[in-house]
């Protein structure tokens, strides 16, 4: 249980609903930000102004997917209003308060070092990477069937990366009978997709094998699939980019050839946002917990 822990969420989208009500469940005080729009009651939870008195006493900081960009701006999809993070709201956090969110750009994380605040990356944990791949995947596949007139059954596609998204990705398209290609860097992972009986490829082999394809992939966020490689794609061909803004792929390029080519980050919490929400939610109130039963050993 989170009895007397003091939580602070600021901004997001459907997926927070889940995160509130899960500590709400646990008995924990939420103070939400950036819900004003929001006409449905958030059980459990209380709306705030955004101002620095609503950081002192939190035990926990919670933001959105993207904690902030470059200039703290928070998303906050039931508001109208800017929701900015600032020094002064860090500065007031308690030094044991953590900020979760799913990823930290370099705003966020200059910010809560310069006032000995700790950061907590959910995405970079495996366990959430690999839930959340699960819902990527299926808003991938989605994609491909609405933007293409073929089945994925029978189809060519070729996967980038085999990290954790990519491997659930592949493994869903050899289940629905595709026939699947896997573009690797490394040995041990063209390994892997070999004994998983997919078809690998090396990275830099990847412009001898562009010429059939009907689907690809891609999850790595350097840009890898370049003009020469949509050059050599078919007209059928259609691009479906995983990776965190601005993508692995030259859109202008491919616009300019007349291939579709797509940026697809942050699918769980478009197809699926109370799946996501939930998996948030569940790993975010585990590590609060252990936090909280870590600091009453030190004390």
């Amino acid at each position: 249980m989170l009895t007397g822990v003091n939580v602070v969420l600021l901004g997001g989208d459907a997926r927070q609903l889940e995160v509130i009500r899960k500590l709400a469940e646990l008995d924990a005080a939420v103070m939400v930000g950036g819900f004003d729009g929001l006409h449905s009651p958030l059980d459990g939870a209380v709306k705030a102004e955004l101002n620095e008195e609503l950081f002192e006493g939190a035990d926990a900081l919670i933001l959105p997917a993207v904690g902030t960009d470059d200039e703290g701006i928070v998303t906050a999809v039931f508001s109208d209003r800017e929701l900015r993070l600032t020094d002064e709201h860090i500065a007031r956090l308690p030094k044991h308060c953590k900020v979760y969110t799913g990823m930290a750009k370099p705003y966020l994380k200059q910010l809560c070092a310069k006032h000995g605040i700790a950061v907590v990356e959910l995405f970079e944990r495996d366990d959430v990477a690999i839930y959340n791949s699960i819902p990527t995947a299926e808003g991938a596949i989605m994609m491909a069937i609405q933007n293409t007139d073929i089945t994925i059954h029978g189809s060519t596609s070729l996967v980038l990366g085999l990290g954790r998204t990519g491997f659930t990705l592949a493994r869903t398209l050899q289940g629905m009978g595709a026939n699947v290609l896997v573009g690797v860097r490394r040995e041990e992972h063209y390994a892997r997709a070999e004994e998983m009986s997919f078809k690998p490829l090396y990275i830099r082999d990847l412009l001898h094998h562009a010429g059939n394809l009907d689907l690809l992939f891609n999850t790595i966020p350097t840009m890898i699939v370049t003009a020469q490689i949509i050059a050599k794609l078919p007209p059928r061909a259609v691009i479906i980019d995983l990776a965190s803004k601005p993508g692995g792929t030259d859109f202008r390029f491919a616009e300019k050839r007349g291939i579709k080519a797509m940026l697809a980050p942050g699918l769980p919490g478009i197809v699926a946002p109370k799946t996501a929400g939930r998996i948030i939610a569940d790993c975010m109130s585990r590590l609060i917990m252990e936090d909280l039963r870590l600091r009453g050993d030190e004390q």
